[in-house]
């Protein structure tokens, strides 16, 4: 992020490494799709991409209608997050099965709640800006984003279950 000299440019800022950050975690959310072992979760994971992509098209409008023709910022906290993610994607990470999908909520979940914060603190800079519709657009992101959370929980929570009495029965 560079140096932003009032709250309209650090808002700008925001929508550029929150447009960075939705890319970032597309790609890394696809590939969790192809992953997951439960059809209902790769389903989840292909619905929330779906999701991704619609915001980060709301972004680059919001992003036009401030700074004219912007480009996004390599994020570097989703890049870590990505990282991490990958890390528990690789050859060495568990195979596929309840512990693999569980693995990926929790990546997810981390990866989601950086978009929260971020789009949570561009809809406070929106509304102290003056700028109300972009405001209420951010915020009713931030909501979407929310929801998937309550889904990947839910889910975990099955899976943890699952597996639980899985190893219980070992």
């Amino acid at each position: 992020m560079s140096q932003p000299q009032d709250l309209k440019s650090l808002y700008v800022e925001e929508l550029k490494d929150l447009w960075s950050a939705n890319d970032q975690m597309q790609k890394i959310v696809d590939d969790m799709a192809e992953r997951a072992e439960d059809e209902r979760l790769a389903q989840g994971f292909r619905q929330s991409s779906k999701g991704i992509a619609k915001h980060t098209g709301e972004l680059r409008k919001l992003l036009s209608s401030v700074a004219g023709d912007a480009k996004p910022e390599s994020c570097k906290g989703m890049e870590g997050l990505v990282k991490e993610a990958k890390k528990h994607l690789s050859e060495d990470a568990p195979g596929r099965g309840e512990l693999c999908d569980i693995v990926m909520i929790a990546q997810y979940q981390r990866m989601s709640h950086y978009g929260i914060a971020g789009f949570g603190t561009a809809a406070a800079y929106a509304k102290a800006l003056g700028r109300d519709e972009e405001s209420a657009e951010l915020k009713k992101m931030v909501k979407e984003i929310y929801s998937a959370d309550d889904y990947a929980s839910q889910f975990a929570t099955q899976a943890e279950s699952a597996a639980a009495q899985h190893d219980a029965v070992k």
